[in-house]
């Protein structure tokens, strides 16, 4: 059980690494972030707000697909945003738009790598990879055209509402089903909860 909650907090830290040099990239945020932002913006409420009424949307669409939640689910909602800031305070700000992009591929990496780390720990998902994974196992998909589609979909909403899209967003929401479905093969994660 040690080893564990080791994986889990060690994904969730490498997680919030990711997002930091995500966002100081300034080329774009991930399609979740969108979203809230422009729920944000129409419901004049911070984003913060924001993101938790996303998490609780998202947690409600857990109940039709029987997904069950877990300690990490928690931790995951509160740790990431305060590892993310940990981190925003030390990585460097890049200002050419080499170093931009750069930056932002290495996060987006991070973030791949951070999940299929703290998922295998199996202590819960976060609530939008909980969210990916039931409906996996409901339309035996790949990870990455379920994770795509969402994607796409709050994307989609998110940009309608007001939310910034930049051309990082767009590579986000096309690659990172695809980067997360080779992370997960790679930690060897078996959802606890497919039929054999």
């Amino acid at each position: 059980m040690l080893a564990r909650f080791a994986r889990l907090w060690i994904g969730l830290f490498i997680y919030g690494l990711g997002l930091a040099l995500i966002v100081e990239a300034s080329v774009g945020v991930p399609p979740w972030d969108v979203l809230a932002q422009g729920i944000s913006k129409q419901a004049g409420i911070s984003y913060g707000w924001a993101s938790v009424i996303v998490s609780g949307l998202v947690l409600l669409a857990w109940i039709p697909l029987r997904q069950r939640w877990g300690i990490g689910t928690v931790l995951n909602g509160i740790f990431i945003g305060l590892f993310a800031d940990f981190w925003m305070n030390i990585v460097p700000d890049p200002v050419e738009y080499a170093l931009q992009l750069g930056s932002f591929i290495l996060g987006m990496l991070l973030v791949a790598l951070a999940t299929g780390l703290y998922i295998s720990a199996n202590l819960g998902t976060g609530p939008r990879d909980g969210l990916m994974i039931g409906t996996q196992r409901v339309l035996s998909w790949k990870f990455w055209q379920i994770r795509t589609m969402y994607e796409t979909i709050v994307l989609a909403i998110g940009w309608m509402l007001g939310g910034q899209v930049r051309e990082g967003t767009l590579i986000f929401a096309l690659g990172i089903g695809y980067l997360m479905q080779l992370s997960l093969k790679l930690f060897k994660f078996v959802d606890p909860q497919a039929k054999n």
